[in-house]
């Protein structure tokens, strides 16, 4: 059954076990030109599969090295199977693919590969994955990715995984990415820019991971002033959130303004107008999600709050350990805040068009608040960290985090639970 959130976006017939994407993209024409190799198992009897793909133009499929029929329409790319393949084989197909990627239209604005000033970014939550490569595209169908991706010299990329050397030849550099935790498709990114790649200072050892930041040089003063708290933040989180749980830790910043910043397996990016001190918060929001929702996943877009709830509540705990506004400050504003708005939104199922309603967020990392209050601060981290560390890379419902919570406070802490995502009324504040 498709997502209902996203009925329109993946193929449940198939689960995807990797991407290998090899993209040639010229930032003066913005032309993409990529061929993916996608290698999949079959849930079901097979004839012909579906994959995502939006504003691109295909000009071969190939599947077990042999040529297949297809037809594209504006959202799909519907593959005939030059042979049916039986439930549970793995097969592989190649898409040969290009043209001028573009954002596309969706009910939560424009998501996807888009332009800047000078290069480019990829955006891709919540189905903006195949506006530049052809994908299943759903949170629940996860798989390893390399990208090998090359670019007009004097622009570096930025992209999810680790990034091998990079090489030259006829004014074109080559960069290859590659990542063996699996990724959902919305998280996978790229960003192409003139930018130096530096290891923020503080980083590294066992505790912390080393931290890459991707910006054009002329930001850097600004850039070390913005990020210089990174590592302290990142020991924080690991104490109270498990080890950090991702291969690699990248902040990239871009030349341009951005409305805001955007987090994907590995890698967040920013806008040049993030780098504020009253942006730490959206900082510490986007180091939060490589926990919760890059590594700890949803399995379906209504259990939105997993993701978002952790996160908010992890900039009002980096608030105050950080010697800014305490954890009872921010309880009182946002829920003092809150009260004023629509109590229409039910936060275990809040719909496609308030999945990323600020209540989503704010509600969510109050019901978590209101858990810690019913457990105590011991039991409540103990929660956490049992949930990363049990659920690391893998996908949850809330159902799940219901059940964790029972197995640690009991049918009071699930009550507690409840009243906060299951009810429409505010619950009082915790």
């Amino acid at each position: 059954m498709s997502d209902p959130y996203a009925p329109q976006s993946g193929d449940t017939s198939y689960a995807v076990r990797s991407y290998d994407l090899t993209l040639g993209y010229r930032v003066r024409t913005n032309r993409l030109e990529g061929v993916a190799r996608i290698v999949a198992v079959a849930r079901e009897p097979l004839s012909s599969i579906a994959l995502d793909l939006v504003g691109l133009r295909t000009s071969r499929v190939r599947v077990g090295g042999a040529t297949a029929r297809f037809s594209a329409g504006p959202r799909v790319l519907r593959v005939t199977l030059p042979r049916p393949v039986v439930a549970d084989a793995v097969f592989d197909v190649e898409v040969v693919y290009a043209g001028a990627p573009s954002p596309r239209r969706s009910r939560w604005g424009a998501v996807g590969w888009e332009e800047l000033t000078d290069g480019a970014l990829v955006a891709g939550q919540p189905i903006g994955a195949p506006t530049w490569f052809p994908c299943n595209d759903r949170p629940d169908d996860r798989a390893r990715m390399r990208m090998e991706i090359t670019v007009d010299e004097g622009y570096a990329v930025a992209a999810t995984g680790v990034a091998g050397p990079s090489t030259r030849r006829g004014g074109r550099v080559t960069t290859t990415f590659t990542s063996d935790v699996p990724t959902a498709t919305y998280l996978a990114a790229v960003h192409v820019g003139r930018y130096r790649t530096r290891t923020l200072a503080g980083g590294g050892g066992d505790a912390v991971p080393a931290v890459s930041v991707t910006a054009p040089p002329a930001l850097d003063a600004a850039v070390d002033r913005a990020f210089a708290a990174v590592p302290d933040m990142l020991r924080v989180f690991g104490r109270l959130f498990g080890p950090y749980p991702q291969e690699t830790c990248t902040l990239v910043v871009t030349a341009d303004e951005l409305e805001i910043p955007l987090e994907a397996q590995g890698l967040a990016v920013f806008g040049m107008n993030h780098l504020v001190p009253a942006a730490q918060r959206l900082v510490a929001h986007e180091l939060a999600h490589q926990w919760f929702g890059n590594s700890v996943g949803i399995a379906r877009w209504r259990d939105i709050w997993l993701n978002e709830g952790f996160a908010c509540y992890a900039e009002w705990l980096w608030s105050d350990a950080s010697g800014g506004p305490s954890v009872a400050t921010c309880i009182a504003d946002h829920y003092a805040r809150l009260a004023t708005k629509p109590r229409g939104l039910l936060l275990s199922d809040p719909g496609p068009d308030d999945m990323f309603d600020d209540r989503v967020y704010k509600r969510g990392a109050l019901a978590l608040h209101a858990l810690r209050r019913t457990l105590g601060d011991t039991a409540f981290f103990d929660l956490v960290r049992g949930w990363t560390s049990q659920h690391r890379h893998a996908l949850v419902t809330t159902d799940d985090f219901r059940a964790a919570v029972e197995r640690v406070g009991g049918a009071d802490a699930v009550a507690v639970l409840s009243r906060w995502i299951d009810d429409l009324a505010l619950p009082a504040r915790p």
